[in-house]
């Protein structure tokens, strides 16, 4: 997997060799105007650390738990007990909770009906998320995602030994879809952590997607097979429609 240009250009249906997509949430299938970042600066702030934004931006991607462990862990310190980080992560969940209900989450434009195209076709799809499972559970239903309405999976990175760029959860999504060949899994998502995951659990297409925080630029430094525009771009990837900004 290399860095590919960025000169426009459709690559060829890979439908045949596709049972899985596995996709990450915020800034990949939903447009949260980046308040989980925000929140996690503000949360961060709240509990006596005061992160640059670029400590804020190496957490793309990550589950949060492990961001704020991190960030609350001094330089050569001692991380914080599992007692006070339960108690910063609820912090966490309490402000981005309020934060969505101010200011709800949607789906990004297109998105839904790629997913719905996809399942159409065959493609079993699956989300995987840094959220823990009770903002999920808020969220989903809040997009009209409840159920199987949108996906056939959903795994939070708090229900996996390690969130990315560890693959676990792609893993998780593989099981609970019934997949079995890594090689027929295709992962995407915005964040460099994404590529990584996708790059370490073996998938046979990792995708990077420039709906997020993280341009064209950024996203190539990193191994992945192909970038979209979006993931509303996926069925023309599967040869049904859309545009690439880059292929290999």
């Amino acid at each position: 997997m290399t860095a590919p240009s960025t000169a426009p250009s459709i690559a060829p249906s890979i439908a045949p060799s596709i049972d899985l997509v596995v996709l990450d949430m915020a800034g990949t299938t939903i447009d949260d105007g980046q308040e989980v970042y925000r929140v996690l600066g503000e949360t961060a702030l709240a509990n006596g650390v005061a992160p640059s934004a670029v400590d804020i931006d190496r957490w793309h991607g990550s589950t949060k738990s492990e961001a704020l462990r991190t960030m609350l862990t001094a330089s050569g310190g001692t991380p914080p007990s599992d007692e006070v980080l339960a108690a910063v992560v609820a912090d966490f969940r309490a402000r981005l909770t309020a934060a969505y209900a101010q200011r709800p989450p949607r789906p990004l434009p297109g998105v839904p009906e790629a997913l719905a195209e996809l399942r159409a076709a065959g493609i079993r799809v699956a989300l995987t998320t840094g959220f823990d499972r009770d903002i999920v559970d808020a969220l989903l239903p809040a997009l009209g995602w409840d159920g199987d309405a949108i996906a056939d999976a959903v795994v939070c990175g708090s229900e996996v030994a390690a969130g990315r760029p560890a693959p676990y959860m792609i893993f998780r999504a593989m099981e609970r879809a019934g997949v079995t060949d890594i090689a027929r899994v295709l992962v995407a998502g915005d964040t460099p952590r994404d590529l990584e995951a996708g790059v370490n659990s073996g998938a046979g297409f990792v995708v990077g997607v420039l709906t997020g925080a993280c341009g064209v630029d950024e996203l190539g430094a990193y191994r992945h097979t192909h970038l979209l525009a979006s993931v509303a771009d996926l069925p023309a990837l599967l040869g049904v429609r859309g545009r690439l900004v880059g292929a290999p």
